[in-house]
């Protein structure tokens, strides 16, 4: 497989953006980038590697941040020249483009700074793909103002991103109609089934979730047909990860779960 990003496209039945959520260690990335490719292989879906150098927004000071951006890279640009997989990565800062940019395939601007113009505008430069989580405060109609900023860049590599939206304190909430929404501004959907079951900051300092319902609320945002891409934060023990192990989809529930997905998919297209 060679490095390419068709997210949208009708030569895949569906784009799966899957990773732990920090860089942990290389040999980690290493071995879930060969297991997404073994499962893209075997499933059709077009896989996208994606790990974080720096958690820049963890609930308590003494968490787990990563590697940091110089080292993240280096393992990041590993994992791509040996996987052959699209790579995604997320950046905190303005200054922080340029350079991820040189390096991975997607740009993720995280939901918290989804209204940031200056971050919007300096992933937008790099002229990769950029993808953009709605806030949890955030309407899906809205999000045409965001695109907009990162399309005055002259890049129109948009991807727009549900993660949920916010239901009383540190709760979660998907409402299926964002979905359409979204893709009603013209760009491809992107349905992050991790973090729509986060509850924030809700374990003394940690987040916690509720991974039982990531292939119930998967499965239903793809069925309404709205959907280009999954993002499933996985981990061979979520229990020992370093960072959103309470809401990651443990890695042997990943494969079963993407051809259900594949199913559902292939069965919309069948009847249109």
């Amino acid at each position: 497989m060679t490095n390419s990003v068709e997210i949208g496209s009708e030569f895949y039945p569906l784009a799966i953006i899957a990773g732990p959520c920090v860089i942990e260690s290389e040999d980690l990335c290493l071995f879930l980038a060969e297991e997404l490719a073994g499962i893209a292989a075997r499933t059709g879906i077009l896989p996208v590697f994606k790990a974080s150098f720096d958690k820049a927004n963890r609930s308590s000071v003494t968490s787990f941040r990563g590697p940091g951006l110089e080292e993240g890279l280096r393992i990041l640009e590993n994992v791509r020249g040996a996987s052959g997989l699209p790579i995604t990565t997320d950046i905190h800062l303005p200054e922080q483009a340029a350079a991820v940019g040189e390096v991975v395939d997607i740009i993720q601007i995280p939901a918290f700074l989804c209204r940031q113009t200056d971050l919007l505008v300096a992933a937008g430069k790099t002229s990769k793909a950029v993808n953009v989580k709605k806030g949890q405060f955030v309407h899906p109609h809205d999000m045409r103002f965001v695109a907009d900023k990162v399309a005055s860049t002259g890049n129109t590599k948009i991807l727009l991103t549900e993660r949920g939206a916010s239901f009383g304190y540190r709760d979660l909430v998907v409402d299926m109609r964002s979905l359409v929404q979204l893709a009603e501004i013209g760009f491809p959907v992107v349905f992050d089934a991790t973090h729509s079951v986060q509850r924030m900051g809700g374990e003394a300092g940690v987040s916690g979730g509720s991974p039982m319902f990531i292939p119930a609320l998967a499965r239903a945002a793809v069925a309404t047909g709205a959907v280009s891409a999954v993002f499933i934060e996985t981990h061979p023990d979520p229990s020992h990860a370093l960072s959103d192990g309470a809401n990651s989809l443990p890695l042997p529930e990943l494969e079963p779960l993407v051809k259900s997905l594949v199913r559902i998919v292939r069965s919309l297209r069948a009847d249109n």
